[in-house]
């Protein structure tokens, strides 16, 4: 059935308009943010891969999705939608709208399902915009996309976004943009153990992995209540080394590793 509707002519559309519409958007973030992309190469070129990045502007879903090599389908709020142009170039862009009031359990099954299909998936966990260079914490909803698809999970930090358009801001404005991308991640769901644990401690993770970036990247101040311990980030195995092979995290008891 899958194969149908990717060969169906609504699919084939949609790729097309991606294609046509990826390559200008990224001219459009080069000419007006100077967008730079570093370290690409931790984006695995195939599988299921889980982008996870901070939130400061309205332009960090195309920002992220015109650097990356591959298709990314991504999560936005479902208020960016209702902006005149800037929604309907989401909407081609493989983005879907996400409730931030309370778990949004369709667009979770959504993105999870793109994740099943081998593609990959740009999130949010913070769930809403941020001061630049801050992360907030995560929402679990990560959490649970990571455990559940068991994807390549890559931590992306974003900077500029915030100073090019900010929040309140009708439009945005020339300012320097980067992306870097970190070293992936792995987990591994567990039959034996509670699944809200897993999703807890893979958020945990990811955040702290994404913080550790943040700080190894540049000079931007990160918020007190994201900073992990020495310990904490210990636990994560150095999660800003350019090591490109993915970090495995293994959770419950051995010899009880489930498979959905």
């Amino acid at each position: 059935m899958r194969n149908v509707a990717r060969s169906s002519p609504r699919a084939s559309l949609a790729e097309m308009l991606y294609a046509v519409l990826k390559p200008l958007v990224l001219l459009v973030m080069r000419l007006l943010f100077r967008l730079e992309a570093r370290n690409r190469h931790h984006v695995p070129e195939r599988g299921p891969v889980l982008l996870v990045a901070n939130h400061a502007s309205v332009l960090d879903p195309p920002l992220v999705g015109s650097v990356v090599r591959r298709p990314v389908s991504f999560l936005a709020k479902a208020e960016l939608f209702r902006i005149p142009v800037f929604g309907a170039v989401l909407r081609r862009l493989n983005a879907r709208p996400v409730r931030r009031e309370g778990a949004d359990a369709g667009a979770l099954r959504e993105a999870l399902r793109t994740l099943r299909d081998g593609r990959v998936v740009l999130v949010f966990p913070e769930g809403t915009r941020g001061e630049e260079g801050t992360v907030r914490p995560f929402k679990t909803g990560a959490g649970m996309l990571a455990v559940l698809s068991e994807a390549e999970v890559v931590p992306v930090v974003i900077r500029g976004s915030g100073r090019a358009w900010p929040r309140g801001r009708a439009f945005p404005r020339p300012a320097k943009v980067t992306a870097t991308f970190g070293p992936p991640l792995r987990f591994t769901r567990r039959d034996d153990e509670d699944r809200k644990d897993q999703y807890e401690r893979a958020t945990q993770a990811m955040m702290q992995a994404l913080t550790r970036l943040m700080e190894t990247s540049g000079p931007v101040p990160v918020s007190a209540a994201a900073r992990p311990t020495g310990q904490e980030l210990e636990a994560v195995g150095g999660a800003g080394t350019d090591d490109a092979r993915p970090l495995q995290f293994t959770y419950g008891r051995k010899g009880q590793h489930g498979q959905r």
